[in-house]
């Protein structure tokens, strides 16, 4: 098994103040605007992404929330044991911009769950899709971002790997061979 990086935590960080900008050109003031981080991987791109409006574009009060999926997935119960993350929403959606953020977009299942789930808080006016690696070949779903930080051409063998510094000690982006 080999692995190339793909993306160093300098170009991660200014992905992020990229994504941020184009967030902030697109969403203004985010009063009407939440963002969903996709549990479990795609609330560290999330959180950074609020942090990165809070402190350096002083937007206020962005709504950020963490979506489970697990139980909407369509190979939910089929052979795998799924382990559930929690949902932390501490506010509906209900006629707002949802921006759904997760790190890699793949086949677009993940996504499909995600709409199904958010339904549970409320009817949002819109949903995009944030997400830091587009795998732009393997999609199953017609689904696409609306803000991506990097597309990559991978084939199916090869995974992408996101780490970062909070959960696996450094900010880093690995294509992993078999």
């Amino acid at each position: 098994m080999s692995q190339r990086v793909l993306l160093t935590s300098k170009e991660i960080n200014i992905i992020l103040h990229r994504l941020a900008c184009q967030l902030l050109e697109n969403h203004l003031d985010f009063s009407n605007t939440a963002l969903i981080g996709i549990q479990p991987r795609g609330i560290f791109l999330a959180e950074r992404l609020a942090k990165i409006l809070k402190e350096e574009y002083k937007v206020k009060d962005i709504p950020l929330g963490f979506l489970d999926i697990t139980f909407f997935r369509d190979d939910f119960g089929r052979g795998e044991i799924l382990k559930a993350n929690s949902t932390k929403m501490n506010f509906l959606v209900e006629d707002k911009k949802v921006v759904f953020i997760d790190d890699v977009l793949y086949t677009g299942r993940s996504i499909r769950s995600a709409l199904t789930a958010i339904q549970s808080f409320g009817r949002p006016k819109s949903i995009e899709l944030l997400t830091l690696i587009d795998r732009r070949f393997s999609r199953h779903l017609p689904i696409q971002p609306n803000y991506r930080g990097r597309q990559v051409d991978a084939i199916n063998e090869e995974k992408v790997k996101v780490m970062w510094e909070e959960n696996d000690g450094e900010d880093m982006v690995y294509l992993v061979s078999k």
